[in-house]
């Protein structure tokens, strides 16, 4: 596992990290311990999570079960990792109780849960899931800066906000990103670059869709992602996936490999979060990064998918 600083000022990573949605909304506890630990055996130090999740899924669960599932796995390696959690989403009546999720009593709140849940002292990246619309972002921002000079936070992040306001008050920004949509090369990248920002994707693999598991003319495969989420497998989608596979296979490599070693190359990443199912799925994941793409590579990469180009 190769490791960076995640932006100018942020905190050390592994050039993949683990997402935690599928922690108790498809995984149950056992099946959570499974893979963090399959990532901590494969050198990964950065688990990524929010508040709100584990409140969805076959299982069941409720928000905050993601939290709970992760803080339990990680029991005795706690200060080997970089915990990253998300607050800002929906988690039910706790906006009436404590008023706009970018202010300052919500927040107030909303880390004394989630270290709770956690069963932690201190979050390493605390990030605004999402922009509530009404709270001025620099009011938002003040009470993180409070977190972190009590010690409760280490770094502040951001998510799915728009590029004009991503600033250097923000280690990294968290969005969607992969070689099927590459329009954060447009705005958001030249804004982590100018500002020092670390770029975390989510979806690297399109929702399964770089994995190699979907074909055209092929039902996909039952009780996955793209079995039940419409738009994705469209001929477009479908022509770069058989693009991006020739590509692979050309240079020895699987798609997913492709998918994840190309993404970890490009500008401003830090690393590329990764949700699993499975022990098996996080060593693969982990070692798709092991491919680092020439320029040469790149180039070719880019006559297929066009820098900022979105095709799904």
């Amino acid at each position: 596992m190769r490791y960076r600083t995640l932006g100018e000022r942020g905190p050390t990573v592994s050039v993949v990290g683990v997402g935690g949605n599928n922690f108790g909304a498809r995984l149950d506890e056992d099946g959570t311990k499974a893979v963090v630990h399959a990532a901590l055996d494969a050198g990964i130090t950065l688990f990524d999570t929010a508040d709100m999740y584990g409140g969805s899924g076959e299982r069941g669960g409720s928000r905050g079960d993601g939290e709970r599932l992760l803080g339990a796995a990680l029991k005795g390696s706690r200060d080997n990792v970089v915990l990253a959690t998300k607050f800002g989403m929906e988690m039910g009546r706790e906006a009436d109780l404590y008023g706009r999720r970018g202010a300052r009593p919500y927040i107030r709140h909303a880390v004394e849960a989630s270290l709770r849940r956690l069963g932690t002292d201190r979050i390493d990246l605390y990030q605004y899931h999402e922009p509530d619309g009404v709270t001025p972002l620099e009011e938002t921002v003040a009470a993180l800066k409070e977190l972190v000079h009590e010690g409760k936070v280490r770094y502040i992040g951001c998510s799915n906000l728009p590029a004009e306001q991503v600033t250097d008050a923000f280690v990294s920004t968290q969005n969607r990103y992969h070689l099927l949509d590459r329009s954060v090369e447009q705005d958001l990248i030249p804004t982590c670059l100018r500002h020092g920002v670390g770029l975390l994707p989510y979806y690297p693999l399109a929702n399964g869709l770089l994995s190699g598991k979907y074909r055209r003319g092929e039902e996909p495969p039952p009780g996955s992602r793209l079995s039940w989420r419409q738009g994705w497998l469209t001929d477009a989608a479908l022509d770069k996936v058989e693009a991006l596979t020739e590509y692979g296979a050309d240079r020895g490599l699987t798609l997913l490999q492709v998918a994840v070693g190309a993404l970890a190359a490009l500008p401003a990443v830090g690393s590329v979060i990764c949700g699993a199912m499975t022990p098996q799925q996080v060593t693969v994941n982990a070692a798709a990064a092991d491919w680092i793409p020439s320029p040469a590579d790149l180039a070719v990469l880019d006559a297929i998918v066009a820098p900022g180009e979105r095709v799904v």
